[in-house]
């Protein structure tokens, strides 16, 4: 062997071939850190937000918890058009409006009660009987699937779902299109 060649050893296996797998180990780990951080932190948030969390809790909430938090667009916490007509017609929806209440008396989707934006987390809050006395209808149940949220174009109804979510409601969901989709749809 020659030796002006092994001056290249070392620098071949920092930067050559030879390396390739360790990189490659370390970037998986980098990677897998990074979503096990980012999920653990969602637990501790989900976890924090009740007032005592039990050892369940903690468990469910790091194996349901997804790599984004507040992300409202999973199709399974939307409502279309055609399934919110349904839901309606079957008497089998808890409809929530939350834009202002001057939007709200321009127009709504009736049997909608208004609860803003800015109120939503209070007012989900309250005990069932506060709530039927206020909105004078019955609270919604942390495990109802019949609640509907929306707003005017979908995005202040995603907030309002992120925090009925946050506040234990474990499956309440928005009507993406939100009232200008309806208004179109109903011709009004």
């Amino acid at each position: 062997m020659n030796p002006k060649n092994r001056t290249n050893g070392p620098i071949t296996l920092v930067c050559g071939l030879h390396c390739a797998p360790v990189l490659l180990l370390i970037i998986i780990i980098i990677m897998i850190s990074s979503v096990l951080a980012r999920t653990f932190c969602q637990v501790a948030v989900d976890v924090n937000r009740r007032s005592y969390p039990t050892l369940g809790s903690v468990f469910r909430a790091f194996t349901t918890s997804g790599p984004k938090c507040g992300d409202a667009s999973d199709h399974a916490s939307v409502v279309t058009y055609s399934q919110l007509k349904s839901m309606l017609s079957n008497q089998d929806i808890q409809l929530f409006d939350v834009r202002n209440p001057d939007e709200f008396q321009a127009g709504n989707i009736r049997p909608a009660v208004n609860i803003p934006l800015g109120n939503l987390e209070e007012s989900l809050k309250l005990t069932p009987e506060q709530f039927q006395h206020q909105f004078a209808v019955r609270a919604p149940g942390k495990n109802d699937d019949n609640i509907v949220i929306y707003c005017r174009s979908g995005n202040r109804s995603a907030k309002a779902l992120d925090i009925a979510r946050h506040l234990g409601f474990s499956r309440p969901r928005h009507y993406k299109g939100g009232y200008i989709e309806w208004a179109e749809k109903e011709g009004k």
